[in-house]
């Protein structure tokens, strides 16, 4: 064992630290603009429409093929939702255009607490 004498000198040097200083900034004004939203117009974002789901045990999923059929739990008359980034904002039913699938929105919902529009 090393006695209090013994200088370690693999330790790192003290580091020293200090109060940052930041000069002071002032407000300037900016473009004047109609709408917050304006500048994200053209922005684009994908929506997802959940059709449905289904629980199955990894057994019934290792014997899944071409040609099964996965058996949803929602019925076919049930309103599908449709989220951005994972938060649910409308449900809608779908509906076939020009042999497409689409969707067509029913009801949107409410932002945190409001009431559902029709």
């Amino acid at each position: 064992m090393p006695d209090a004498a013994t200088i370690d000198t693999d330790a790192p040097p003290d580091v020293v630290a200090k109060q940052a200083e930041f000069s002071q900034l002032e407000p300037q004004p900016g473009p004047v603009r109609t709408s917050s939203l304006d500048s994200l117009r053209d922005v684009p974002i994908t929506i997802t429409a959940k059709l449905g789901h289904t629980v199955l045990p990894i057994s019934e999923i290792l014997k899944l093929g071409p040609g099964s059929v996965i058996e949803l739990e929602e019925l076919i008359s049930q309103p599908i939702e449709l989220t951005v980034r994972g938060v649910a904002f409308a449900t809608a039913e779908v509906v076939v255009v020009d042999d497409h699938f689409a969707v067509r929105i029913k009801t949107l919902l409410p932002p945190r607490g409001g009431k559902p529009e029709a």
